[in-house]
């Protein structure tokens, strides 16, 4: 089996995607690839790697959710808030560009 990658970013960072262009935070982080074969043909456009680090990310400003692969992930250097009716559900506050992680009992 080939070497799995280290995840470069964590839970609570702020990010942009290098295609698309948007902003979120990262609320989840998976060691390698962790969807469907049938997801990754249809949504997986570019085929970014399966055996590197994926992210689950709430996008700014959206609903939406992403699952997107570590090459297309940038640290965002606004270091501003994002708005997504989720982040209470996994963020216990905002702190120097950084969302903390809601503690699990």
């Amino acid at each position: 089996m080939e070497n799995i990658s280290e995840a470069k970013l964590s839970i609570g960072q702020l990010v942009r995607h290098r295609l698309f262009e948007y902003r979120g935070v990262i609320y989840d982080v998976d060691p390698v690839f962790m969807l469907s074969d049938t997801w990754y043909e249809q949504v997986a456009r570019t085929r970014p790697p399966k055996d590197e680090p994926w992210y689950r990310v709430l996008v700014d400003g959206s609903r939406q959710e992403t699952y997107v692969a570590q090459r297309n992930l940038e640290p965002d250097l606004l270091e501003e808030p994002i708005e997504h009716q989720e982040i209470s559900r996994y963020f216990s506050g905002f702190e120097d560009g950084h969302y903390l992680a809601r503690r699990s009992n």
